[in-house]
């Protein structure tokens, strides 16, 4: 992988790291194509179970990097990035059958915000702010973010957040619920690590199972719901991680997942 981001697995657990802190995480052509890349790797590896997206440096990732981005303006180019690299890059996020924690250090602006609120769980520190910045260069939301944005806020609120982009501080996230977990900002390397690793330990196919639901559940029916949670929760109790969990329960002990 190329150094604008950095990718290392460790026990389960890939740490993907954004690694561009003089430009502030901006998304140029190399990173994206690392980005997309890393997400995809951790995604087909049967050893990852749980996987970290942070950043280096004082902002998480501030979008496209606008310098680039110039130089095509006006080309067949223009905009082929969010169909290259930003949809893929969503898509292996939320898609993954393994969890996503996003340990955003500092600001997440544009297809940054997208890419923390496609995780399933974001750890915040609390010196850093979120912005769809989109709108402020005359553009529409993307990476996934008309789909994710309203579903975190309700929708009245996320038009509200791409007509008028402004800075929302750590604080008001974690009020909105866009930071699941809000913490001192020398904690966050800690303790964002901590909650992957956690989930990295715990039972994959059940998270994995929980990701579906939560977006099957998303675009349909009650009813639909219901049938699509007896499709997994079947599959679930089948599992090996299922028999380990009621067995370690009885006998009030620590269960040791196999993700199987």
């Amino acid at each position: 992988m190329a150094d604008t981001v950095l990718y290392e697995v460790s026990d389960g657990l890939a740490t993907i790291t954004i690694n561009r802190p003089e430009a502030m995480n901006a998304m140029n052509m190399e990173a994206k194509v690392a980005l997309r890349d890393s997400l995809h790797a951790a995604a087909e590896d049967t050893a990852v179970r749980a996987v970290l997206l942070t950043a280096t440096g004082r902002a998480f990732c501030v979008g496209q990097d606008l310098k680039e981005h110039v130089a095509v303006l006006g080309t067949e180019h223009t905009m082929s990035t969010v169909r290259e690299h930003y949809n893929p890059i969503v898509r292996t996020i939320a898609g993954m059958p393994k969890p996503v924690v996003a340990g955003v250090n500092g600001v997440a602006a544009g297809a940054g915000f997208g890419f923390a609120l496609a995780a399933d769980y974001r750890v915040v520190a609390d010196t850093a702010s979120f912005n769809t910045s989109f709108a402020g260069v005359a553009l529409t939301a993307d990476s996934g973010i008309s789909w994710t944005l309203p579903r975190v806020v309700g929708p009245g609120r996320a038009a509200d957040l791409l007509f008028f982009p402004r800075s929302i501080a750590a604080s008001e996230a974690y009020e909105l619920g866009i930071a699941n977990r809000l913490v001192p900002a020398q904690e966050l390397a800690g303790e964002a690590e901590s909650v992957a690793r956690a989930l990295a330990q715990g039972p994959t196919l059940a998270y994995a199972a929980l990701k579906e639901s939560l977006a099957y559940g998303a675009a349909h029916t009650l009813e639909e719901a219901l049938e699509k949670e007896d499709e997994l929760q079947t599959k679930a109790g089948a599992s090996e991680d299922h028999g380990i969990a009621v067995r370690a329960f009885l006998a009030k002990e620590k269960p040791a997942y196999v993700g199987r």
